[in-house]
């Protein structure tokens, strides 16, 4: 069944989906669901961290000797994704203890390289997803009054040839996709009507009479400006990876003052003169980070190590190990000012802050000007 939630963009009406995160929760409370109580389950529900309701039929459904495995079918709603319309599975089976177990199977990719969500050697299903996932077993084992043990392995038919689709081989995730979600909802993304949406939304902050703009990509910024409370008094405008269309915006509307804040994975790129961050477009983190570590005076063998990092945490990790993060960052930060004072047009004052989830604040750029 069709998933009937819509976002406006501009003058579209997009339908949203749902990630493979939730598909793997409702497909593991189905299957749970089944094994513990016997019965067939046709339809099955959760509540996502977003706090919509999905509601989806249980496909694929087979059994066996105390397990279970059933699929639900990936809505993408109107946003583009490979994922879309393939079937995500789980198979629960009944183990010794009183655990919950949750593992990848078949199309799952595994971790090869640090620095990514899931440590090396791990099913490459993000955290949101396994709480998920785990949250509906231990209800579904509550319902039925099983203290037992389960093992939750999420498998995906085709999520080998799927990934080749993706950037899971570049990352180091082997022989899959990943299991991922924040919100639980994937938002479609038409690209003129959510430009048109953030050039709104920054007039609108100027034509309520704010004088300084402040500017993050996305969730991880959002979620990092709640614990600024310098920032408290202000409303962020989310302008995703249009950075350089939110500074003309900025520009146009008559700010005199724009600061933006964001993961060092995005805004890395601005010290290249990358002013569209998606990855569709410019991908170089590794080497902007390998030319400014050799700036830096890193070993031939350290910058080799940062060109096959696989997230930009990992090349800090690398950078810290060898005494030259705060160096290196310093070095980044210089050329992110210049690039994004550029782009204003030296009209506008522009403060650039970076962080990492992993190693808090990396840099701030103070009031750069051309």
């Amino acid at each position: 069944m069709e998933f009937e939630h819509y976002i406006q963009q501009g003058q579209q009406k997009l339908r949203c989906g749902y990630t493979t995160g939730t598909c793997a929760a409702l497909a593991g409370k189905a299957a749970v669901r089944m094994l513990l109580g016997g019965q067939k389950t046709e339809e099955i529900s959760v509540l996502t961290p977003k706090g919509l309701l999905v509601t989806t039929a249980v496909e694929e459904i087979q059994s066996g000797d105390g397990w279970v495995s059933c699929g639900v079918r990936k809505d993408a709603g109107d946003d583009i994704d490979v994922t879309a319309q393939s079937l995500i599975c789980v198979k629960a089976k009944k183990t010794a203890g009183t655990k919950i177990v949750i593992d990848g199977g078949v199309g799952v990719g595994r971790v090869t390289k640090p620095g990514l969500e899931q440590p090396v050697g791990a099913a490459a299903i993000n955290s949101v997803p396994r709480r998920m996932i785990l949250q509906e077993a231990e209800a579904e084992c509550l319902d039925a009054g099983y203290e037992g043990g389960l093992l939750l392995t999420v498998f995906v038919p085709d999520g080998e040839a799927l990934a080749k689709k993706t950037f899971n081989p570049q990352l180091g995730i082997q022989g899959g996709i990943s299991i991922l979600g924040t919100t639980g909802i994937v938002e479609p993304k038409s690209v003129q009507a959510l430009v048109d949406t953030i050039g709104l939304e920054i007039r609108q902050r100027r034509a309520l009479g704010e004088d300084a703009l402040l500017l993050t990509p996305g969730n991880y910024g959002m979620e990092f400006l709640k614990d600024r409370p310098e920032f408290a008094s202000m409303t962020p405008v989310q302008c995703s990876n249009y950075i350089g269309e939110a500074f003309d915006f900025a520009v146009s509307s008559g700010f005199s003052k724009v600061i933006l804040v964001g993961h060092i994975g995005k805004l890395v790129k601005l010290a290249g003169g990358i002013m569209n961050t998606h990855s569709r477009v410019a991908d170089c983190r590794c080497e902007l980070f390998a030319a400014h570590a050799a700036l830096a005076g890193v070993s031939r063998d350290v910058i080799g190590r940062l060109m096959e990092a696989a997230t930009t945490d990992a090349c800090l990790e690398i950078l810290d190990e060898e005494g030259k993060k705060e160096t290196v960052m310093q070095s980044l930060m210089k050329k992110i000012g210049q690039h994004a004072a550029h782009r204003l047009g030296g009209t506008v004052e522009v403060t650039v802050l970076v962080f990492s989830n992993r190693f808090g604040v990396l840099g701030e750029t103070q009031c750069q000007e051309i």
